[in-house]
């Protein structure tokens, strides 16, 4: 009986270390610079891109109106005049809110138009052919996505495949 234990024991340890060794050919991938990358080019980042930059410029402005605003009430205030001191601080409360909102707006629009971007169906298909392919050629079992690291702790730079998927993408 102590032998029959003793050998479903070492079968079972066996086993699991069997099993543990399947998973040990870990890599990671940085979905969005390998995006960033492939895509740098397009019409569509391009784009994206410019409306990005025109919605900071215009955020850049209404910011410099606002410290004008700011110091002009600052000026008001040392010379003693407190009715224009006070109508100034009702125009930036105004100008305050009014970019904060045009803030989350535009970011709200950014975040949509980047995620469209992201999630070009034909894209992710031949993303996901290479990634196999890399994998499967390069003996990985489990590959993970940078963009989704809510789980990853640590990594160790050796792991990211992300240089050699922009590169097969490249050449395809």
């Amino acid at each position: 009986m102590k032998k029959t234990s003793l050998i479903f024991i070492t079968a079972v340890f066996f086993c699991a270390g069997l099993y543990a060794q399947q998973i040990t050919n870990v890599g990671v991938v940085d979905t969005g610079r390998v995006y960033t990358t492939y895509f740098r080019e397009s019409s569509a980042v391009r784009s994206y891109d410019a409306k990005k930059a025109d919605f900071q410029a215009e955020i850049d402005k209404l910011t410099t109106e606002l410290k004008n605003l700011q110091d002009k009430k600052i000026a008001y205030e040392k010379s003693g005049n407190s009715a224009a001191a006070l109508r100034t601080e009702a125009d930036i409360t105004k100008k305050a809110d009014f970019l904060e909102a045009y803030t989350a707006s535009k970011n709200m629009e950014l975040e949509k138009l980047r995620k469209n971007l992201a999630n070009s169906n034909p894209f992710y298909q031949q993303l996901y052919k290479v990634i196999s392919h890399i994998a499967e050629s390069e003996g990985y079992t489990l590959i993970l996505s940078l963009q989704q690291a809510n789980g990853i702790l640590w990594y160790s730079p050796t792991v990211d495949i992300t240089e050699k998927v922009i590169a097969e993408l490249g050449s395809r």
